[in-house]
């Protein structure tokens, strides 16, 4: 999940020249550790108890998700497009509540998948807003960066894009790492016949510390190809750009997080701000027509596709082989 978060998170910041390479994958750790500390509860919740009967979460059937899920995202990875780790759980978990018959259809249908398809669409026309109506007409002012900034102004915005990217990956924290946590949680609480809110954020919180320092082993070994394809390949971004970018996926993912406990895209929500300002800049046939962005909607499709197909089959094979 690390290598897929690392493009949403510091891709802004890295396509506008603020943060080494080398340095992504620390910061990245810390912060997305911080964010699933101080934010993750409810986002776990979701994920562990609301989308299916959590009675359902045994040892065998939580492994059966995880792996199922790190197959899709290993695939979307290989092909260096940051896909969803959000998406390809809760399809992963819905699969497992179709074979027990146990799911929360109303949760998933009426409230997770709208999420998914209109934040993307408030991203994008937020960016293509900002874009529009705030940078070009401060552009035209000179009052972002160029060749003529003075060093303060200059420090000043580079500072800042960082502080958004640590922003999104504070974001990422309270959101995708409960994709992991959240199954893993429910499933100890129920191996050990623990009940109980209180226990079950304990619970959750040790969870996420075993959970969390993978999302920087994953960015540091995922994370470069990724990085180039959002950072790099779909728009060469000013350095305000990048910070409109970084606020608004963030933002939305965060809102998300910690008001409804919703599990959401976050690189849709922030190559859909790409798109935004890239459309700003360059008009609507420039960006749409290049290939990243095509291979983008593509995997987008595939990865979770993937995750809910070999899950259904898995669950299959292990209860005919006596497994569950």
């Amino acid at each position: 999940m690390g290598g897929s978060g690392t493009g949403p998170a510091f891709s802004a910041a890295y396509g506008a020249n603020v943060i080494r390479k080398s340095l992504i994958p620390g910061v990245f750790g810390i912060m997305v550790f911080l964010g699933a500390i101080l934010a993750g509860k409810q986002t776990a919740s979701t994920i562990g108890k609301d989308l299916i009967n959590p009675d359902v979460m045994t040892f065998s059937v939580v492994s059966i998700i995880l792996f199922s899920v790190a197959i899709s995202l290993l695939i979307a990875n290989l092909f260096g497009i940051p896909q969803s780790t959000s998406q390809s759980t809760v399809l992963a978990v819905f699969a497992a509540g179709l074979y027990f018959h146990e799911v929360n259809t109303r949760k998933i249908f009426l409230e997770v998948i709208p999420a998914w398809l209109i934040l993307p669409v408030i991203a994008y026309y937020l960016s293509l807003f900002f874009g529009r109506f705030i940078y070009r007409p401060m552009r035209r002012r000179g009052l972002t960066m160029s060749r003529s900034t003075n060093v303060n102004r200059k420090h000043f915005i580079n500072g800042l894009i960082l502080f958004m990217s640590m922003y999104v990956a504070f974001s990422i924290g309270a959101n995708n790492v409960a994709n992991a946590a959240g199954p893993i949680a429910t499933m100890t609480a129920n191996e050990l016949n623990i009940s109980g809110d209180k226990n079950f954020i304990l619970i959750m919180i040790l969870a996420t510390l075993m959970v969390a320092p993978s999302f920087a082993i994953g960015s540091s070994i995922f994370g470069t190809k990724i990085l180039n394809n959002t950072g790099k390949e779909i728009v060469l971004f000013g350095k305000f750009e990048a910070g409109i970018i970084a606020f608004v996926s963030a933002s939305l993912l965060l809102l998300a997080s910690v008001t409804k406990g919703i599990p959401t895209s976050l690189v849709q929500l922030n190559v859909a701000a790409i798109l935004g300002i890239g459309v700003a800049k360059l008009g609507t046939k420039n960006i749409f027509k290049k290939t990243e962005v095509k291979k983008f909607f593509v995997m987008w499709v595939v990865a979770p596709t993937i995750s809910f197909s070999l899950c259904l089959l898995l669950l299959f094979f292990a209860d005919n082989l006596g497994f569950l």
